[in-house]
């Protein structure tokens, strides 16, 4: 076998394995009859996107699954894919223009797509290429893109059934608008930032009442030309005299009604609200429910229209909110103006405000939306963490209509058109419904001299939200066969963020059960059968990671530095299941220094001898000789079986930092601080040597197994050069045994552990800790000269006296000695009795006897103004019960810590 270096170099390693799994197709997704299959969708990153620490953790965890579903016989496909992200992209290339002075206007539409193109042929697949770099195992050969060809007939086909069926409609409605990309977003694009601004006092005049006020608050003084009412709530007897009255609007001057409605909060400001149905979304849904007509006063650009009055038409939105104010207070309209924050939506990707606007824009009424309840209530969809399974069902029951259009030129241009000389914007239901006027279908008018075609694009989840599918060929029957479509549909696993629980997860359950195998069992046309939400990834501060605050690093860059292995190790290790993940450094470089431990473990198993046959389980448990093991052999036998029965648990339940944790916690602990150092003496002798490396090579074999999926480059390098595979395979062939299979192994081969001698090593163990513990509390950790004394019974010297050599090389102590009582020296109380630490014959007793005194002078200290904290009336009158009570468990704390300095000067002399 090749040699385990001294120091193991990541890059190499991970280059080398890579192309490696690459040239022999280990990645591939096949129909294998007879094999389970499992299968995971990627979520496509945008085709803009670089690698960012959210993506390392949601495509960490989609590898462990793969990677874990292949070494448990599965057949697997992980299917890769960019997202055309319709505005993001737009933008990007746009930005790019404007470096020339140009924008996509002097192209046109056709050669600014014909731009677009070659911007993502260029730059499209950066991110597929980092995840590669991340060891994400993909069936690249299957890569998907939202607008290749196949997909894209897909999804307009998908638009043209819809509104044949009358789910998809034209309509004048509320949406968020970019004042700068000119098109509507959905709420996913929009970020909600804390603004500072002014709030305005304004009063509205009772017609025929001169004097009489109806006074409301607003953060838009110059949206009032478009008031249409003031609204009271129907109880509010401040009001019940005055609705069905009429007040004069300040700007724009005209009578507007006083009207009631439910929807008003009594409790805010003066429990009015000005009603401007056009430029506010609870606005336009009272408007609707009163039959108020609109009054848009803003451009698309949101600059102020003639409607708006001669003082404001023409101003940018925010002089027009000065000026506005400036004319309310010339007119004694304004009652005051005072300093306020509130949250303000942004465009994501423009930067600037968005504007609630009234718009035509085609709307898809959701389909599915009973069985999509019932799909996750009943349990045909398990949510992990269980929890979004209620915000996903309240969002369900308090569904609206979703608006589909977007006014871009990038995506899926809506597959309708209209008759030469229509006005879209007159259009009624009926001229949408004459054939004659509006035509739908795939294929396009068979005149399209006489048609426009509509300007719109399809909303960019409106092509995702087919993803689990029409990756896999759907609709076509032969693409779906070639696909393996049959076999793999339902996916088994979605892993996502909560924050698109709306935007993509529910949408994929009702796309699913719409159109995939119709009048078939739900859970056939169901999209995948779990759904694993990740947490957010955020700073020591709380904050979200983002490129615009600058306190993310580069996962290229942490990579470089400690290894993918590391990184993936480290960020898991910090995930629990479905919590936010404060990020630290030092994790992922706990991680690469885990992998170094697995390097040198290995490497030192690889020193002291040959290895026999190691290619399969069987064979290494043949050469085991069950006579010859000893308590350890026993007890890391023992928790080999407890640690893979966790792992099992872990992912029957998706606690991946759970089973991290697992997994260091026995391999750094129990085997490598406990049962090789115990193993140094055996090795040193022929008639138990054998056995012990038997051992060593069956605990690191099914390690390298559990471990291979959360650090595969160095786990398939140490698999090949131990040789544990067959040659010509990768550890991805290997089988891995679950703990029932590991054990039923062990039974058949007379391999039963001795749960008796696992207790009492067990016992060692934890009095060889405790005896480190008091060596590490007086900064002794690393002297190998302390002697310590103990106070026990006969039965527990025995079992000490017997593994003495062992415990006092485990401890690093120059003696253990039984005693009959011992004055004044630092103690722990053990299962095998009461250790103490000689410090007089170990340490330089002057030096110790002043870092107490300093100590014992620091600690009376805080006892004192501990003391006088709770001899103050002020402070007890005035505290919580819990303050108080927290005061008093600090002074018996610091007041114990004295008596335990006191006594330890003492036992200095």
């Amino acid at each position: 076998m090749p040699e385990i270096t001294k120091s193991y170099e990541p890059r190499e390693v991970e280059k080398k394995w890579y192309a490696a799994w690459l040239g022999a197709k280990v990645f591939a997704g096949t129909v294998q009859p007879g094999r389970e299959a499992y299968s995971i969708v990627i979520p496509p990153p945008n085709v803009t996107g670089v690698l960012t620490m959210g993506h390392v953790l949601n495509n960490t965890i989609q590898d462990i699954l793969i990677r874990r579903a292949r070494l448990e016989g599965k057949s697997t496909l992980w299917l890769p894919g960019t997202d055309h992200a319709g505005i993001a992209t737009q933008t990007v290339v746009e930005r790019e223009l404007r470096k020339t002075k140009q924008t996509r206007h002097d192209y046109g539409r056709e050669r600014f797509v014909e731009k677009v193109w070659a911007w993502r042929e260029e730059k499209g697949g950066i991110i597929l290429e980092q995840l590669r770099r991340l060891g994400a195992s993909c069936d690249w050969d299957r890569t998907v893109f939202t607008m290749d060809p196949a997909y894209s007939k897909a999804v307009l086909g998908v638009f043209v059934e819809l509104y044949g069926k009358g789910h998809i409609y034209r309509g004048k409605r509320m949406v968020n608008w970019c004042p700068s990309s000119l098109t509507a977003l959905s709420d996913e694009e929009v970020e909600m930032r804390p603004t500072k601004g002014l709030l305005y006092q304004v009063r509205y005049e009772v017609v025929g009442q001169p004097g009489t006020f109806i006074e409301v608050k607003t953060t838009r003084p110059e949206t009032i030309p478009g008031d249409v009412a003031i609204a009271v709530h129907p109880e509010d007897p401040r009001y019940a005299a005055l609705v069905g009255q009429k007040v004069w609007r300040p700007l724009n001057r005209m009578q507007i009604p006083i009207i009631a409605d439910a929807a008003v909060d009594r409790e805010f400001g003066s429990g009015a609200l000005k009603i401007t149905p056009a430029h506010d979304k609870v606005d336009f849904e009272i408007g609707q429910r009163h039959k108020l007509v609109p009054i848009d006063v803003l451009t698309p650009e949101a600059k102020l229209n003639d409607l708006a009055g001669p003082e404001l038409a023409g101003l940018d939105r925010f002089a027009g909110r000065k000026k506005a104010a400036e004319l309310l207070k010339e007119s004694g309209a304004l009652v005051k103006e005072e300093p306020y924050e509130n949250s303000v939506g942004y465009s994501e990707r423009a930067g600037v405000p968005i504007e609630p606007r009234l718009t035509w824009q085609w709307w898809l009424k959701y389909p599915k939306i009973a069985e999509a309840k019932t799909a996750v209530r009943d349990g045909h969809i398990k949510f992990y963490p269980e929890r979004w399974s209620k915000v996903y069902l309240h969002w369900l029951e308090n569904i609206q209509d979703w608006c589909i259009s977007r006014q871009v030129w990038w995506g899926h241009r809506i597959p309708v058109w209209y008759a030469k000389g229509l006005d879209k914007e007159t259009l009624t239901e009926a001229d949408i419904a004459d054939p004659k006027k509006v035509h739908v279908s795939l294929a396009g008018p068979a005149d399209p001299q006489n048609w426009v075609q509509e300007d719109d694009v399809l909303d960019t989840w409106f092509s995702s939200w087919l993803w689990p599918f029409a990756t896999m060929g759907w609709p076509d029957a032969a693409a779906q066969k070639s696909a393996g479509f049959d076999y793999f549909y339902p996916t088994s696993t979605l892993v996502t963020g909560p924050d698109i629980i709306f935007f993509w997860v529910a949408r994929m359950i009702m796309a699913g059960l719409e159109f995939v195998r119709p009048g078939e069992p739900m859970e056939r046309r169901i999209p995948f059968r779990n759904v694993y939400f990740t947490g957010i990834i955020r700073d020591q501060q709380g904050r979200k990671m983002s490129k615009s605050l600058g306190n993310s690093p580069d996962p290229l860059d942490l990579i470089d530095t400690y290894g993918a292995d590391g990184l993936r190790f480290g960020i898991i290790s910090i995930a629990p299941q479905g919590q936010d993940i404060r990020f630290q450094e030092d994790r992922i470089e706990s991680g690469k220094n885990f992998c170094n431990k697995l390097w040198n473990a290995c490497r030192f198993r690889q020193m002291n001898g040959e290895a026999g046959d190691n290619s399969t389980l069987v064979g290494i448990m043949g050469r085991l000789e069950a006579a010859k093991f000893d308590g350890d052999d026993h007890a890391i036998l023992d928790r080999l079986l407890a640690t893979t029965r966790e792992v099992d648990r872990c992912f029957a339940e998706f606690e991946f930092s759970a089973a991290v944790q697992a997994l260091y916690g026995f391999f750094w602990n129990d085997f490598c601080d406990w049962y090789v150092e115990v193993s140094k003496s055996k090795l040193l002798a022929p008639d138990t040597k054998t056995n012990c490396l038997a051992i060593q090579d069956l605990v690191l074999r099914q390690t390298l197994l559990l471990l291979h999926p959360f650090i595969p480059f160095i786990t398939e390098e140490l698999w090949s050069l131990l040789g544990y595979g067959v040659p010509g395979t990768f550890i991805e062939h290997a089988h891995l045994d679950n703990a029932s299979q590991l054990a039923t192994a062990s039974n058949l081969r007379g391999l039963v552990l001795d749960h008796a001698q696992v207790a009492a090593v067990a016992n060692l163990k934890a009095f060889v800790s405790q005896a480190r513990a008091l060596k590490a509390e007086h900064n002794l950790a690393s002297r190998r000269d302390v002697k310590f004394s103990i106070i026990t019974g006969d039965r527990e010297w025995a079992i000490l006296a017997g593994n003495l050599a062992k415990i006092t090389r485990m401890a690093g102590a120059a003696e253990l000695t039984r005693q009959e009582k011992v004055d004044g020296a630092p103690a722990a109380v053990t299962t095998l009795g009461t250790l103490y630490l000689d410090l007089a014959s170990t340490v330089d007793a002057g030096a110790e006897k002043i870092r107490l005194s300093k100590e014992l002078e620091a600690i009376t200290k805080h006892i004192a103004g501990t003391e006088a904290r709770l001899a103050n009336q002020a402070f007890t009158s005035k505290a919580p019960p819990a303050v108080l009570e927290g005061a008093r468990k600090q002074l018996a704390d610091q007041q114990a810590k004295r008596a335990e300095l006191e006594r330890l000067l003492k036992s200095l002399g």
